[in-house]
């Protein structure tokens, strides 16, 4: 059996936070920022505001905003996240609970950045295997919760936010061929850990903050995600030509336009989430979907090429139609 995104939803929070806020923490000003990063505000949550509330009212609002559509019969949830309340129960069961679906499956993905579009594959998998039929794919992050904002580097990208796709059976083919794949030896090259202070036999911090080493993850991406969107389309047996959008992870608005300038395809059709929420992780592709959505952009039959990347290092890619 196939499987097609029916409906996406998103949510984040009302705080909105100008690059200016950081100013009176760390040596930076908007400018700074805006040149090196592309962002010019995000959005923080509230103190009693997590990443579990997020994901419920994401949901929420891809109900309000598709008549129609609701989450009777969903039978698998997934949760892309990085930083869950808790580490049990599991954010998808938090879900499940709130929207009382009954014989639900729930797991959460650790997958960082590329947690949602890890989710669609999975959810084009249990569809395939013939076992589910609905699922709720989600992606979101309250990373301001884990931010050290006397780290000038890394603390002013992150931001919060949530989304979610409902994926259900299709007789058509709409959710294509994915890649996914990691490299673990940068695992101390972006961390967050609350425990363990040796990864890879190399000392880390484990202070519940997250910490990246920009230069070589900048590098990573680039290379790695245009050597990705290659096989993507080699793998679907697709020319880039044939894509409407890209949707790259919104990690940095520069590494989007590397890979733009080393792929040779237009900017303007590389789709994003960054300048006004930030580095949003697993929450930034549903984000620039959206934004694209509510502009006008997408239309029913475009093909749109999804790629996350994050924290492992890891990836996942897969192309998507309307």
């Amino acid at each position: 059996m196939n499987s097609k995104i029916t409906a996406i939803g998103v949510y984040a929070p009302s705080k909105i936070i100008p690059n200016d806020w950081f100013a009176d923490k760390i040596e930076t000003n908007n400018e700074w920022i805006i040149s090196r990063t592309g962002i010019k505000e995000r959005r923080f949550s509230e103190p009693d505001e997590y990443t579990s509330d997020m994901c419920v009212k994401a949901v929420q609002n891809l109900l309000a905003e598709n008549p129609g559509i609701t989450v009777d019969g969903v039978d698998f949830i997934l949760v892309g996240t990085t930083t869950a309340d808790q580490v049990m129960p599991s954010m998808a069961s938090q879900v499940q609970n709130y929207f009382k679906l009954p014989n639900t499956g729930c797991l959460d993905i650790m997958a960082a950045c590329a947690g949602f579009v890890y989710g669609l594959i999975l959810a084009k998998g249990l569809i395939a295997a013939g076992t589910h039929k609905k699922v709720l794919v989600l992606g979101a992050e309250t990373l301001s919760k884990f931010t050290d904002y006397t780290d000038r580097t890394s603390c002013i990208l992150f931001g919060d936010g949530a989304g979610v796709a409902l994926v259900e059976a299709s007789e058509k083919l709409k959710i294509f061929s994915g890649v996914t794949g990691s490299d673990g030896s940068h695992g101390k090259d972006l961390y967050l850990s609350q425990h363990a202070s040796v990864v890879n036999g190399e000392q880390i911090d484990p202070n519940g903050k997250i910490h990246q080493n920009g230069k070589v993850v900048f590098k990573w991406a680039v290379q790695t995600m245009s050597q990705k969107v290659r096989e993507l389309l080699s793998i679907n047996h697709l020319e880039l030509e044939q894509l409407d959008w890209v949707i790259l992870h919104s990690a940095n608005l520069r590494i989007i336009e590397a890979v733009a300038s080393e792929l040779n395809y237009p900017m303007d059709k590389m789709l994003t989430s960054i300048e006004q929420f930030g580095n949003t992780s697993s929450a930034s592709i549903p984000l620039s979907w959206d934004l694209a959505s509510k502009a006008g952009k997408i239309k029913p039959g475009n093909k749109i090429l999804l790629l996350g990347f994050g924290g492992g290092l890891t990836y996942a890619g897969v192309i998507v139609e309307v």
